[in-house]
């Protein structure tokens, strides 16, 4: 480890880059320390204390939410910008082709709908926000001007987070959205650590031993999801030019049992979050049927069984989901039969699309149920243990690997690609 931290900081471009990422994960952090105008900073700790739903929003706000920031929605819209614009692909036939047939243009036309749609979503999350936290008192009443104010200023945090995980992304190490999420989780870690430090409770040993085996288990298991591979064997037909041979050499295509990383927890969790906030700003109109409605919908939310089987649900789906956007057999089939490259006894082209689209099913299979059980593995621990906090626990943990393993993937990849420009 030591010997490749010591390659990465004598290739100047990377060590730049991770500087620069590093920059950027500073600014982001100061920005979640200015907090909004006209908050009531003691009832604001006393909502968060306990509270498993601001919880895990204050995750995917990058720790911005604690402090009621001018970051407080974190890259949350951007995120569910992103879910509406990736499944209108599978809806609108012409977006689809834009997205994946127009090639870089037809991406930054398709990133450009993305970011100008995170604009009325953070606005809408606001507004949401700003009633749940009068509800509880953060705020006292506020005046047309001073509501208005909040919203421009946390619609423009939103935008604000989201240019600098673009910046990030264009990096060429890892998502950028991902690194914010992942930066906020770690920045909280010292303060939760001392808080348990300081309130252990002797009584409580063996549910602090679950706690601690509950992660392990999540590590090791989200590692061995990320890492899994099925190789497939591919040969190359010999082709003769002149007096020269090329070709005739085997090798194999990996097909990663978990294709889709850490993208399926933040899409499944931001899916999540986005009814209870739509339902927390409809239940104070005056239509009493909406109100009503709005208040079923919380009441359904905060079902632990409920909660627990949806987010399973949806982390398997968006697994499924994630993976034929990034995984394209068809692509797969075609590039191998331009190279002369086959798969031993497969035809190919179309078969052999065929076959590598029913192996990635199986295996993704294996890999969304796998990565929903261990979703919700926190969730059941603690319905046996009532401590809420393993639930944010287990969520953080999930990104914290996942981003972790990326990075470090990402940059073994810079690494092995500058060596072979050196050799």
């Amino acid at each position: 480890m030591l010997e490749k931290i010591t390659q990465i900081f004598k290739v100047k471009e990377l060590r730049n880059k991770i500087l620069f990422i590093i920059a950027i994960l500073v600014v982001f952090r100061v920005a979640a320390n200015i907090p909004l105008p006209w908050v009531n900073s003691e009832q604001l700790k006393q909502l968060f204390d306990g509270n498993q739903f601001l919880g895990l929003l204050n995750i995917f706000s990058g720790g911005g939410l604690s402090n009621i920031s001018i970051v407080l929605l974190g890259v949350g819209p951007y995120i569910t910008a992103s879910i509406i614009m990736q499944l209108m692909t599978m809806i609108v036939p012409r977006l689809e082709q834009i997205y994946k047939e127009e090639g870089e243009a037809g991406r930054q036309k398709f990133n450009m709908w993305t970011r100008w749609l995170t604009v009325p979503l953070a606005v809408l999350q606001t507004s949401a926000m700003i009633t749940l936290l009068k509800s509880q008192n953060v705020f006292g009443e506020l005046s047309a001007f001073q509501t208005g104010t909040i919203i421009i200023i946390a619609t423009a945090g939103t935008i604000f987070l989201m240019w600098l995980g673009e910046l990030i992304t264009e990096k060429g190490i890892g998502n950028g959205v991902s690194f914010l999420i992942f930066a906020g989780i770690v920045a909280s870690l010292p303060s939760t650590v001392s808080q348990v430090f300081f309130t252990f409770d002797s009584t409580m040993f063996f549910t602090y031993l679950m706690l601690l085996v509950v992660s392990l288990v999540t590590v090791a298991g989200v590692v061995l999801i990320t890492e899994g591979q099925r190789n497939i064997p591919v040969s190359y037909a010999k082709r003769i030019r002149g007096s020269k041979t090329y070709g005739g050499s085997s090798t194999h295509l990996p097909l990663r049992v978990n294709q889709a990383g850490v993208i399926p927890i933040i899409f499944a969790i931001s899916i999540m979050l986005f009814p209870g906030m739509v339902a927390t700003f409809l239940s104070r109109v005056e239509n009493e049927t909406v109100a009503n409605i709005a208040n079923g919908v919380n009441d359904l939310f905060q079902n632990q069984l409920f909660y627990g089987i949806t987010y399973f649900v949806l982390v398997v789906l968006f697994t499924y989901f994630y993976t034929a956007v990034v995984f394209d057999p068809n692509k797969i089939a075609e590039n191998l039969q331009k190279q002369g490259g086959y798969v031993p006894g497969i035809r190919p082209g179309k078969t052999t699309s065929e076959f590598l689209y029913k192996i990635m099913n199986r295996i993704t299979l294996t890999g969304s149920m796998f990565l929903g059980t261990i979703a919700v593995l926190p969730l059941i621990v603690q319905g046996f243990t009532g401590v809420s906090a393993l639930t944010i626990g287990g969520t953080s943990i999930l990104i914290v690997v996942s981003v972790v393993i990326e990075t470090i993937k990402q940059i073994e990849g810079q690494l092995v690609m500058r060596d072979y420009e050196g050799f």
